[in-house]
């Protein structure tokens, strides 16, 4: 096939959509609390309410870094569901291991923090893959979980929380 300048320019931009599409991606892979995703056990979560405020609802909670995104099992009572539902999409999280939230004395403040944007992640598909990303990171602990959570996300008595990264 001739290259000519037509697919040049056509190939150059579809390069550059593809970069600016996975930006907020390669931003927060490229800072601590990104990298800290990786390796952390717990990130501390804050649903944020309309006016930006932190929720007085937080909690240290297991999750998983796949592809670029953070996901959350929860019960579906939970607040961090609630918040969801009530449209509250945004969240505050620092990543580090201090301990249960209560006892931890706000010393997850001084961890790498992002904003991040949720919605529920319904896939089946999507949940059996995190499921087992989930028993692996947390290989000691989810033994007891895992069947729990994986009839849970079937009958409706857990969801999954799919997050990205804002700032």
């Amino acid at each position: 096939m001739d290259i000519n300048r037509r697919h040049a320019l056509v190939r150059s931009a579809a390069l550059l959509v593809s970069a600016w599409g996975n930006s907020r991606v390669a931003v927060a892979a490229g800072s601590k609390a990104g990298a800290g995703l990786d390796t952390s056990p717990l990130i501390y979560l804050s649903p944020l309410v309309s006016d930006g405020r932190e929720s007085r609802c937080q909690a240290e909670i297991w999750f998983v870094h796949h592809n670029g995104e953070i996901f959350v099992v929860t019960w579906t009572e939970k607040w961090r569901a609630e918040a969801m539902r009530r449209g509250f999409h945004r969240a505050k999280i620092w990543v580090g291991d201090f301990g249960p939230w209560k006892q931890a004395n706000e010393a997850y403040r001084s961890a790498p923090s992002h904003e991040i944007e949720g919605r529920f992640e319904t896939d089946a598909a999507v949940h059996s893959t995190l499921l087992a990303e989930f028993a692996s990171k947390y290989e000691t602990q989810w033994g007891a979980w895992d069947r729990q959570v994986r009839d849970g996300l079937v009958n409706g008595a857990w969801v999954m929380l799919r997050y990205q990264i804002v700032s």
